[in-house]
């Protein structure tokens, strides 16, 4: 029987390869790829975004090596880096 963190480790890498390889390296999200993923998977999260650029703005910040491309790597930053903005929002120290 798997933990529960298990799991959520297990659900981050299928989200991942659910998305990855539709256009190229399969172990990596295009432009196209990331958008995707994240107007479906964060959906709630893009809504509030009304900035266009959103899409570009994370692909460049997560983008660090540079090749037009995210990987696994990268885009575990992006879930991390959400999931401590999320934590400060909803878990308030009382």
């Amino acid at each position: 029987m798997t933990s529960e963190l298990e799991r959520a480790m297990e659900g981050l890498i299928t989200v991942f390869h659910n998305y990855s390889g539709k256009e190229g390296d399969k172990r990596k999200l295009s432009k196209k790829e990331l958008k995707e993923l994240l107007q479906t998977e964060l959906g709630c999260f893009l809504e509030t975004q009304k900035d266009t650029g959103t899409v570009d703005g994370i692909m460049q910040d997560l983008d660090e090596n540079g090749d037009g491309e995210v990987d696994f790597k990268e885009y575990v930053v992006l879930v991390a880096a959400l999931t401590v903005a999320c934590n400060s929002f909803f878990w308030e120290d009382t």
